[in-house]
């Protein structure tokens, strides 16, 4: 890997660091205006929501400049985001704005990989670029959770600097300071990623125009044989991990009777399974065996209903490590696969925006399903279950259809396939 590769990789890590240390630093806002608990989970949903609503357009804008200078550029919309949480705006809208932002980061940083590394160092770097963002999601989602803490926040609070007293004047601010630099440091890290000299053709600016090559786009890669299975896949798998996020802090809070400070923590441990589960992927997992990671995905949701037998954290520690590991070793390849894939079809930035679309809407779904069923009292067993099952069905539904595809093409074949 080059330098450039590495930079990436550092502005990557504090934004995504920001990013969930922010959400955190959300559910303390919502607590503080007494919001229900089914509003907690829609945090995630106005924050993809701009995915959903932007993807014809934030390919091209990913693919109109070299991807440092939007990376630059969307880092300080989240910073406007987070500001707008600071001045007491509702949280939910504050971390839609985040959100924005967001969606924008997403093409130029997974596009800048197939424009800086060989096709056969893909799903290596998507390791390491996973490895480093859970690594963010552990330490983030700490840091969200330290920083709400009573005793870190009126440390906080006693420091003497010329905004405290002024600007600064209870827990939340405090906090939200804290995330801001963070947003900073992955700013001044955009400053200095490469230019990789790529160019696109000029990039179309009428709306209808972008949504309908964005349609041909989404048609191209659900058509074609082995993009349909690696879609497919990656979105069932970013849909359910934005629902196990909030489910896990909700088991945590009812089956292991944790108070919010801490509860919140607790997803950045299968977060550690994630991170060993993606660098075992990125070593031992060639591009062209990368369809051969599926059966991790039925494991992982069988493995996730004996979540309802455990009542102590020193027994959900490990098992939560081993979600993580099943989901890191399963997925990581998986969106490897489809990146190469639809870069192949297509350009780098119009191949991530389909990608995140598809993948966004899964998630808006499956929150929007979990909030129902926590607004309508159903025991946290029973959505555990649930969504075990979902997850496992689904992984074994798309298995039988790659076999089908199998018996109409070699879709090793498909992968060295090229651009036409």
């Amino acid at each position: 890997m080059n330098r450039g590769f590495y930079t990436i990789m550092g502005a990557q890590f504090f934004s995504s660091l920001a990013d969930n240390a922010l959400l955190i630093a959300a559910f303390y806002a919502l607590a503080t205006i007494n919001a229900p608990g089914w509003m907690t989970p829609l945090l995630k949903s106005f924050f993809v929501i701009s995915y959903v609503a932007l993807a014809a357009f934030v390919g091209a804008f990913a693919d109109c400049m070299p991807k440092g200078r939007v990376m630059f550029l969307t880092n300080i919309i989240k910073i406007s985001g987070c500001v707008l949480m600071f001045v007491h705006v509702h949280p939910l809208i504050a971390y839609g704005v985040v959100g924005i932002g967001a969606a924008a980061y997403s093409p130029a940083k997974y596009g800048i990989l197939t424009e800086l590394l060989p096709a056969e160092k893909l799903v290596a770097a998507n390791g390491w670029i996973e490895g480093l963002t859970i690594a963010s999601v552990i330490l983030g989602s700490g840091l969200g959770g330290t920083l709400i803490n009573p005793h870190v926040s009126d440390a906080l609070l006693q420091f003497h600097t010329p905004l405290h007293g002024s600007i600064i004047t209870n827990p939340l601010e405090a906090a939200l300071s804290v995330v801001m630099l963070m947003y900073i440091a992955a700013t001044i890290f955009n400053l200095y990623i490469p230019d990789t000299g790529v160019r696109y053709a000029r990039q179309a600016t009428n709306p209808i125009e972008l949504i309908t090559d964005f349609a041909h786009c989404c048609r191209m890669l659900w058509t074609d044989k082995l993009g349909q299975i690696t879609l497919s896949i990656t979105t069932l798998f970013w849909g359910a991990g934005a629902v196990l996020q909030f489910l896990v802090i909700y088991w945590a809070e009812v089956s292991l009777n944790l108070p919010l400070d801490k509860a919140a923590v607790i997803p950045a441990v299968s977060a550690i399974g994630i991170a060993f589960g993606a660098l075992a992927a990125g070593r031992f997992v060639p591009i062209r065996k990368s369809l051969s990671v599926m059966p991790y995905g039925i494991a992982m949701g069988l493995v996730v209903m004996s979540m309802t037998m455990v009542h102590s954290v020193w027994l959900a520690y490990p098992l939560l490590i081993l979600i993580g590991a099943l989901s890191g070793y399963f997925v990581v390849p998986m969106n490897a696969l489809l990146q190469h894939r639809g870069h192949v079809l297509m350009s780098a930035g119009h191949s991530i925006s389909v990608q995140n679309f598809n993948e966004n809407v899964s998630i808006l779904v499956m929150i929007g399903l979990y909030a129902l069923m926590v607004k309508f009292d159903l025991h946290i067993n029973i959505i555990i279950v649930a969504f075990g099952l979902f997850v496992s069905a689904t992984t074994f539904i798309v298995m039988q259809k790659h076999r089908a595809n199998q018996r109409e093409h070699d879709s090793l074949s498909l992968i060295g396939e090229h651009k036409h």
